[in-house]
């Protein structure tokens, strides 16, 4: 039955999951390893994981340097145009060529009866661009224009909370579009526009994609790439001007404010806004250390929430444009095919939840000894159901206590096929993909890699102490539980700080259905319009330096002046924590 069972895993391609008396214990005491070989017919051409890969390089004790991104890359790459983790992490890093598809309405608010005739800006939804359609207005009315897009419109989105007006970094990668520096001497929303509509239109780009508290374009050409649907002179109330004095929280300006922001949160979480589509072949980004490695040391020793562009080198712009300037000249699609977008989400849907699980199986202590093996045997088998694809049948434990047998190795045929199960298939591809798909590539090996290494060796380590039905070892005596709860609890919190999916962040308990989940948002959040201290200033340690280059006010810096009362503590704009809140008048944040 053993012979017929391995012939038939290896037709299969995988192993077959048998009774514990089809797993031998090696009692003898030697060290073997004899991990089911899978064929690689691309050995030629090797990846950085590929099966033909060294022993040493599946080594459980080599974990990520320490100034790596590839876990950055991978988590920005995932969160594009969702709302949450870009209100979570509002300082952006990257730059996404994309377009909005034919057909897609837009939306643009304003206390003028003419359409616009010079850049401006049209939101995703008419529940942000209805707030503008009030504004300044003095007779209870303003206007709302619905466009649609004839063609499709080619945008470049900026990640991250890169229409908040605000000095500490949000539109840093804008800056240096525009002006060669992350900080420009001119900084005003209306000259931002101006020039970015400047710099495109050799290129042939219709607007920039941002989000604030909901997504927005800037729209260079209003007769271009698309038709009127309809401009109406709606209803506004009288006292909808935002200006301070601020009208009471269950007013109807609010009511529309509160609104605005209620829309940005339908796009919270995958696939966020889909009116949008992004092409990732030409994604860059400025966590690429190749890319900016003059940005390492300014991130050095730093929380994610304080990584910033302000620092970059100028050969590095230099290096950002002349990319930038290729995405954008290409005339036709390029690439592998490789749907980038739908494999980074089958890795987090894959394990999202199930590290989740482990956190809370984990999260128990107990005087109990037999309490806590049986809670450790559960976490033993969700380690187990995690692995379960890649087991293999040939596996042979050798027994605790054997002299000179490293204690996990023999489980790294498992941590192998784990880690590059999603990647091994892509190196016919390599060849066709863009320097962008090889840093998405590099992202998705590298947080694959790490998240296989910690599971696959927590397991192994379970095995070890007896908590493996599958693969029953002999003990003398009973298991260490205690620290070996100890130590997975501690690997399970590393691994998912490494990770840092803003998926685990959420309200709990869950909101009730007059309540939404919130994280403090520009601008009804932001603290203050003055700039705080800069970590890593250039050419001045002055944050009033910042605050003086600073352009006149646009039309919605007027609106968070006026929404700035509301004093959201500095920390908790630094570290956004979600809290519930109410959706119906009067409002709180």
């Amino acid at each position: 039955m053993r012979s017929q069972s391995l012939v038939a895993a290896l037709s299969l391609g995988s192993a077959a999951l048998a009774l514990h008396d089809q797993f031998p214990v090696n009692a003898a005491g030697e060290t073997v390893v004899r991990p089911l070989d899978i064929v690689n017919l691309n050995a030629g051409n090797v990846s950085p994981y590929s099966f033909s890969s060294s022993p040493e390089q599946w080594s459980f004790d080599e974990g990520p340097a320490e100034n790596a991104t590839g876990n950055l890359i991978f988590d920005t790459v995932n969160s594009f145009l969702q709302h949450w983790p870009n209100t979570r992490y509002r300082n952006g890093h990257n730059i996404v060529p994309g377009v909005v598809p034919i057909g897609t309405l837009l939306y643009h608010g304003t206390p003028l009866d003419t359409i616009p005739t010079e850049p401006d800006w049209i939101a995703t939804d008419p529940e942000h661009s209805i707030i503008f359609a009030g504004h300044d207005a003095r007779d209870g009315g303003g206007w709302h224009l619905t466009l649609a897009a004839t063609r499709p419109l080619k945008v470049l989105y900026f990640d991250g909370s890169s229409a908040a007006k605000v000095m500490n970094g949000t539109m840093d990668v804008q800056f240096i579009v525009a002006w060669g520096d992350s900080i420009p001497e001119r900084a005003g929303d209306s000259e931002v526009i101006k020039v970015l509509c400047t710099w495109g239109k050799k290129f042939g780009i219709d607007g920039f994609a941002r989000m604030e508290m909901d997504f927005e374009v800037m729209l260079c050409d209003f007769t271009a790439g698309v038709e009127v649907v309809s401009f109406l002179h709606v209803v506004v109330p009288e006292n909808h001007t935002l200006f301070p004095p601020p009208p009471p929280f269950d007013s109807d300006a609010w009511i529309r404010t509160f609104e605005g922001m209620h829309a940005g949160s339908w796009h919270n979480r995958y696939p966020g806004d889909s009116r949008i589509v992004l092409d990732l072949t030409g994604f860059i980004s400025l966590y690429d250390t190749s890319l900016a490695p003059s940005l390492v040391p300014v991130r050095a020793g730093l929380e994610r929430c304080d990584h910033r562009v302000l620092g970059i080198s100028s050969e590095d712009i230099s290096r950002f444009m002349r990319e930038l300037t290729e995405v954008v000249s290409r005339p036709d699609p390029v690439g592998s095919g490789i749907d980038w977008k739908t494999l980074i989400r089958v890795i987090v849907d894959r394990y999202a939840n199930r590290l989740e699980l482990m956190q809370h199986i984990l999260n128990f202590t107990s005087s109990d000894s037999q309490e806590l093996l049986q809670r450790a045997k559960l976490a033993q088998t969700q380690l187990r159901i995690m692995l379960t694809p890649y087991l293999l049948y040939s596996t042979v434990v050798p027994s605790p206590g054997t002299s000179g047998v490293n204690a996990s190795r023999w489980a790294s045929p498992m941590f192998r096929h784990c880690a590059t199960t999603h990647t091994s298939a892509m190196i016919n591809q390599k060849s066709l993909m863009t320097s962008s798909e090889r840093l998405l590539l590099k992202a998705i090996e590298d947080t694959t890699r790490e998240i296989c290494r910690v599971t696959t060796k927590m397991w192994a380590d379970g095995v070890m102490n007896g908590l493996d039905t599958f693969f029953p070892v002999g003990l003398d005596g009973e298991p260490e539980v205690t620290q070996l709860m100890a130590e997975w609890r501690e690997n399970i919190q590393k691994l998912m700080s490494w990770l840092d999916w803003s998926v685990w962040i959420k309200c709990r308990p869950a909101c009730g259905p007059e309540e939404m989940c919130f994280l403090p948002t520009w601008p009804v959040s932001d603290p203050s319009r003055q700039p705080p201290p800069l970590r890593n200033p250039r050419n001045t340690t002055d944050a009033e330096y910042l605050a003086d280059r600073v352009g006149p006010p646009s039309k919605s810096q007027a609106i968070a002046d006026a929404l700035s009362f509301l004093g959201t503590p500095a920390e908790d704009w630094r570290k956004p924590q979600p809290k519930c809140i109410t959706r119906l008048q009067p409002y709180r944040f």
